[in-house]
């Protein structure tokens, strides 16, 4: 296809919309992964179960799975252009609105809110965009702006953990609310779309898609694939901070403990985008997916520091990585006019999986008083992850052999 002048447009800007929806994505994402530190304080406080509290990391994935996919029809059509606006406004509500909260129905409510119009909006429809403003090497830059994510998870929940215990979990809440308005909503008004998305949506005949497989039948494979490893994934991000603090460790033990997983997370984010660009988006997935899966079921029988941060930082690294290359395999096998709704489409059941991973590992919690058949439940999902995997492997290598043989 001859090459649009617009696709050289503003090449700098492109790296700006990276660090800006790497900012965002942090805010999301660490709100989400802060939900672990206030577990046991509001149960406390409350009088709550550990899976009736967990659940609201399940509400908060529910309401991003669900919105996520509306997000993406109006991203698709109308473009991303005030989605971090409106995210980082609500994003601030709710969190200060949690710090009133007076009963497990608010808490869920502001959560959902939380999902719905913050990260819903916040994440896949902006990676979308970010995806399409490059042409070479879309992986590594998929993969910095998806570190964000891991990155928030890691200085969120640690910052929130040192609040916590100086001022008490209603002040942290607040402090989250103000901070997340002064540093989002600025840099909200940044946010623009694509060349390449915009001219594609303006003119549908504009590009042609060469890929074996339908965009269905894609974004089929990759769904039912991340409802599992997302299950896999959610158990230690939800449940690592209660577990260790269980086992008679401080509160900052165990929010230092997922710190370090995150900060690897951000770097395997970074590399899972590279390995991808270098070796295919698919085959990273299932490499990535091979070492979270191993990983995940030692967490209850490690001990010592030492050996603990080893793991957090082999999942950290490893998970984060199943996470770009979940957004790049869906960049580079459908078209730019689809991407919104296929990322959107395929987070939705990856949202699905980390509530379901959330609420399970709390429950099995509550039915067994540890956390054994909660890991153990997370690395089954991972075995389940890659055997689906393995079969969309297969069944595009046997499709590009197809191809090949008839245009021989």
């Amino acid at each position: 296809m001859e090459k649009h002048p617009s696709d050289q447009e503003n090449p700098r800007y492109a790296w700006l919309m990276v660090a800006v929806v790497f900012t965002i994505s942090a805010l999301a994402f660490g709100a989400l992964g802060s939900i672990s530190v206030f577990l046991k304080p509001l149960a406390s406080e409350f009088g709550w179960g550990r899976g009736q509290t967990s659940l609201g990391y399940t509400t908060i994935s529910f309401s991003s799975a669900v919105f996520g996919i509306l997000w993406g029809f109006v991203a698709d059509r109308y473009g991303t252009r005030w989605f971090g606006v409106v995210a980082a406004i609500v994003m601030s509500f709710s969190l200060f609105m949690l710090s009133r909260q007076e009963s497990i129905s608010e808490f869920y409510a502001y959560y959902f809110l939380f999902g719905a119009f913050g990260t819903a909006m916040a994440t896949t429809p902006l990676y979308a965009n970010v995806g399409f403003w490059f042409r070479m090497n879309p992986g590594l830059a998929l993969g910095i702006t998806a570190a964000g994510g891991a990155v928030g998870q890691a200085l969120v929940p640690y910052l929130c953990g040192l609040s916590i215990m100086a001022y008490g979990w209603q002040a942290t809440y607040e402090h989250l609310a103000i901070s997340y308005l002064i540093i989002a909503l600025p840099i909200g008004f940044l946010i623009r779309e694509s060349p390449w998305r915009e001219r594609v949506r303006l003119e549908p005949d504009a590009e042609v898609r060469h890929f074996p497989l339908s965009e269905i039948e894609v974004i089929a494979w990759i769904s039912v694939a991340v409802i599992f490893c997302c299950n896999c994934m959610a158990v230690p991000i939800v449940h690592l901070v209660p577990m260790l603090t269980d086992q008679g460790n401080t509160l900052e033990y165990g929010t230092r403990a997922l710190f370090i997983l995150m900060i690897a997370g951000a770097l395997g984010r970074i590399v899972g985008g590279r390995l991808a660009d270098m070796i295919g988006a698919l085959p990273a997935y299932i490499l990535m997916s091979l070492g979270q899966t191993i990983s995940v079921m030692w967490f209850p029988q490690v001990e010592g520091t030492t050996a603990l941060y080893l793991l957090a930082i082999f999942f950290g690294f490893t998970y984060s990585g199943v996470m770009s290359c979940i957004l790049i395999c869906t960049r580079m096998m459908v078209s730019p006019r689809f991407a919104g709704r296929a990322m959107s489409i395929t987070s939705f059941f990856g949202w699905g999986g980390m509530g379901m991973g959330g609420f399970l590992g709390g429950y099995f919690y509550d039915v067994t008083g540890n956390y054994e058949w909660s890991f153990g439940f997370a690395s089954a999902a991972g075995v389940v992850n890659l055997i689906v995997l393995t079969l969309f492997y297969l069944r595009l290598r046997d499709r590009i052999k197809a191809v090949l043989s008839r245009s021989l």
